[in-house]
């Protein structure tokens, strides 16, 4: 395969490494079905010997729940493959894997694709509705704001309202209802509904099995650990310094996912554990691509590693960068914005 690289300059013709990108889009049903076994048996697995550990009487079955979660993570990144129509050939395959998925993410698939297709479709515009990522202000915004409601942003933007109580409101409670989309027609009810009937099932057979209080012992933390490192991925690949943020003139697809997306250059066992979400200014670029087929793109084409490319250390320091400043182009923090 040729190098892209050679011929263009990928910071300035982004359209055309869209095109190349469409090569990696096909999965590879065997390797698919493989990826969803290592991580679905894992999740049981450890999910039960927490539950057994517990019920006999041995708190250290709480250490059990760490896997347990990385492995929902990983559940809800083929779900989140599935939902952009990449996991499998088929249709039918990716939406009812996807929503089996999604009992267990405690996640409406077919909802939640809506507001996801969203995001990727306007994410970094300015004049459009921030819909299905973290709320972010410009400076003048914020600034603009009554004193009641900057108080109620900065308190959003506290990282344990973020991620901790967030996640925890996300999954257990908004997810339960098609917040903001309840005159939106049919497909949000149907959807969450649907989904709350069978998570109803599985929960009540799981508590029948295992009893009441060892459920709870063991799901709420997986679902806390698994929700907030989730948070955590999705803040990090927008939210980062000199991130991408225009208006309707300025804006384009393209430069917003090559520049507003970051490379989350994460340690080899975290980037399993994501399913490579880390690589998620070329996953904006081409969402069709399989997640385990995005190392591929960087094999190849190198030049793309450098763009946007944040260390695990490195992503600590955005947890500060709350407002969008449209004069310095890059978010900064609060003191920042008040100098």
């Amino acid at each position: 395969m040729e190098n892209l690289g050679e011929k263009i300059d990928l910071t300035s013709e982004p359209r055309a490494l869209m095109r190349a990108l469409g090569d990696y889009r096909t999965p590879r049903i065997a390797r698919s079905v493989i990826e969803l076994l290592v991580t679905l048996i894992p999740f049981v697995f450890f999910w039960t010997l927490s539950c057994v550990v517990l019920s006999a009487g041995h708190w250290l079955g709480l250490v059990f729940t760490l896997p347990a979660a990385g492995f929902l993570v990983r559940l809800f990144m083929i779900q989140h493959d599935c939902s952009h129509g990449a996991f499998f050939l088929s249709r039918r395959a990716n939406d009812w894997v996807g929503r089996a998925i999604g009992v267990l993410t405690l996640t409406p698939f077919d909802f939640w694709r809506h507001t996801h297709r969203y995001h990727h479709a306007h994410s970094g515009n300015l004049d459009r509705p921030r819909i299905g990522g973290i709320d972010t202000l410009t400076v003048e915004e914020f600034f603009d704001l009554p004193r009641k409601e900057r108080m109620r942003y900065r308190l959003y933007r506290h990282p344990f309202i973020l991620f901790v109580l967030g996640p925890a409101y996300i999954f257990l409670l908004d997810n339960r209802l098609p917040v903001g989309f309840m005159r939106a027609g049919w497909m949000p009810w149907l959807s969450t509904m649907m989904t709350n009937a069978a998570i109803l099932v599985l929960v009540s057979a799981m508590m029948w099995m295992a009893g009441i209080v060892p459920f709870l012992l063991v799901q709420l933390p997986i679902t806390q650990l698994a929700g907030t490192i989730g948070v955590w991925l999705f803040y990090v690949q927008h939210q980062f310094e000199d991130t991408f943020w225009e208006h309707d003139p300025d804006w384009t697809f393209q430069k917003a996912a090559l520049h507003g997306s970051s490379h989350y250059d994460l340690p080899g066992i975290l980037r399993w554990f994501t399913a490579n979400i880390g690589v998620h200014h070329v996953h904006h670029l081409c969402s069709r691509i399989p997640f385990y087929r995005l190392p591929d793109v960087l094999r190849d084409y190198p030049e793309l590693r450098g763009i946007g490319r944040l260390t695990l250390w490195q992503s600590f320091a955005s947890v500060r960068l709350v407002l969008w400043d449209e004069k310095k182009h890059r978010l900064v923090s609060f003191k920042e914005a008040s100098d």
